[in-house]
């Protein structure tokens, strides 16, 4: 599919049923989830900054978009962007990146109402908000048709306030949000009571056990794992390393995946 097939497909993905859409952090990653029939796809900046040798949160605004660029045009699905706070504070800046990553050649985009800042974690209601709206006046100017998703935060930053995610949810949603998202919620009661405050929009949740099934029971639209993926990559690596540190022994490569099998299936997702 080219750029605008995707997106329009992307939009299609959130109209009906649910998808399950996981979290590459490279190219090679987001080809053998693509070659396992995934619909969409989703950036991870944990796994991105992890790959580049960072934390999470550490990666500036230029490596993102070239990140972006880099997948989009590795797969021939839609992918999303976890594009964290925007890059920026104020509105207008948030516009302005958006604008930028509009022409990555993403399907989607998210922004959360995190701030960075472990004394004050949220962004004031109306600060939040407004940057949802110039997101949204972003998207509408570039013509793309990104789907916007509005990240609440409260629950992965210590404010886990089901009333108050409800109430910027529903606010995000007004501002031009496409889709809603409130990581961490996972008690099936809330996640059922977010989806009945903003629907008919869409929800996604990030799994933390539920399965597919379930979640899509309480009518959840999208589901992503954020970059949990990326640390069972990164779990098996350190068990091997540490193996050969500490013990000198290689017992832990009997359970790699053989070179042969890996060859096969990128030369599949490169035809």
């Amino acid at each position: 599919m080219n750029t605008v097939e995707k997106r329009a497909a992307f939009r299609r993905l959130h109209e009906s049923g649910w998808f399950v859409m996981p979290n590459p952090w490279d190219a090679g990653s987001a080809r053998l989830l693509q070659g396992l029939g995934f619909k969409a796809l989703a950036s991870t900046s944990a796994g991105m900054a992890w790959a580049k040798g960072l934390p999470d949160g550490r990666v500036d605004l230029d490596d993102v978009l070239r990140h972006l660029s880099m997948l989009a045009a590795s797969v021939d699905v839609p992918l999303n962007a976890d594009f964290e706070n925007g890059h920026a504070d104020a509105a207008e800046a948030v516009a302005k990146n958006v604008a930028r990553a509009v022409e990555t050649g993403i399907a989607g985009l998210s922004i959360e109402d995190s701030t960075g800042n472990g004394a004050s974690p949220l962004y004031d209601f109306e600060d939040a908000v407004a940057r949802i709206a110039a997101a949204r006046r972003a998207i509408d100017a570039s013509g793309t048709g990104v789907v916007l998703t509005a990240r609440s935060e409260g629950f992965i930053r210590g404010r886990p306030d089901l009333e108050e995610t409800i109430r910027r949810l529903t606010a995000f949603s007004q501002a031009g949000a496409d889709c809603l998202y409130a990581p961490g919620i996972q008690a099936p009661e809330q996640i059922a009571a977010v989806v009945k405050a903003v629907a008919p929009k869409p929800i996604n949740v990030l799994t933390l056990g539920h399965s597919a099934a379930t979640l899509a029971g309480l009518g959840v639209r999208r589901i992503s794992v954020g970059g949990s993926l990326a640390r069972v990559a990164w779990t098996a690596f350190l068990g091997a390393a540490r193996e050969i540190a500490e013990h000198g022994t290689f017992e832990s490569f009997s359970n790699a995946a053989p070179g042969s099998e890996l060859n096969r299936a990128f030369a599949q997702q490169s035809k």
